[in-house]
């Protein structure tokens, strides 16, 4: 056994609420690596209604890495909904014509990049994502956080504006596991240690990469 088909978009039988996220998103601006699902309590194709103001003419990315779980409702504002901010107003004026079409000439709205998930991240439900930011490997977002700076590896971010609340391992053990990359590894390999990565031995998984 090599594991489920990451191809499939629907790895569990008979269950159409939970899905391979990268087989079902049609914005070639969203890019999911394998084997990361969603899971939505009503249909998964909400997901891409789930990633908010993301404008074609804008450009940006929302990448999300290999092995993440991504709940109901968690969402990720782009960076079409930025506004102004550093100006006297905040106000769209130039979307709306009628003599107001010169009011960004010269001006620029904010950019903060392309928003990166990592790999083995656990995004919560009803969590939000703001535009441009990074997210570690192996950070876990809780429930209802609004994530609004970049989350470091392994860390476990919660509350609104999100904080650390704890790492999950050591900074050693940490520095190991981002060399290890184990969902890097050919899935046959992944496959023949599964206890191992559901366990907590970071030293055996260490001896184990070497093999």
């Amino acid at each position: 056994m090599t594991g489920p088909d990451k191809n499939n978009p629907f790895p569990l039988a008979h269950h159409n609420k939970l899905c391979f996220l990268k087989n079902i998103v049609t914005n070639p601006n969203i890019i999911v690596g394998d084997y990361t699902y969603y899971d939505d309590f009503e249909d998964v194709y909400n997901f891409e209604k789930n990633v908010k103001y993301h404008f074609d003419f804008i450009g940006d990315q929302l990448i999300i890495g290999k092995f993440c779980m991504i709940a109901s409702g968690a969402q990720f504002i782009m960076n079409g909904g930025n506004h102004l901010s550093d100006a006297i107003s905040a106000y769209p004026f130039a979307i709306f014509g009628h003599g107001w079409e010169g009011a960004m000439e010269g001006k620029t709205y904010p950019h903060k990049g392309n928003t990166v998930i990592g790999n083995d991240v656990w995004i919560g439900h009803n969590a939000t994502i703001m535009p441009g930011l990074t997210i570690g490997d192996g950070a876990i977002i809780a429930t209802n956080a609004t994530v609004t700076k970049d989350v470091p590896p392994y860390a476990i971010m919660g509350g609104n504006p999100a904080r650390v609340l704890r790492k999950r391992f050591s900074d050693e053990q940490i520095e190991v596991l981002l060399q290890i990359q184990w969902w890097n590894w050919d899935i046959q390999k992944i496959t023949d240690h599964v206890q191992v990565l559901t366990g907590g031995d970071v030293k055996k998984l260490k001896e184990l990469s070497k093999s």
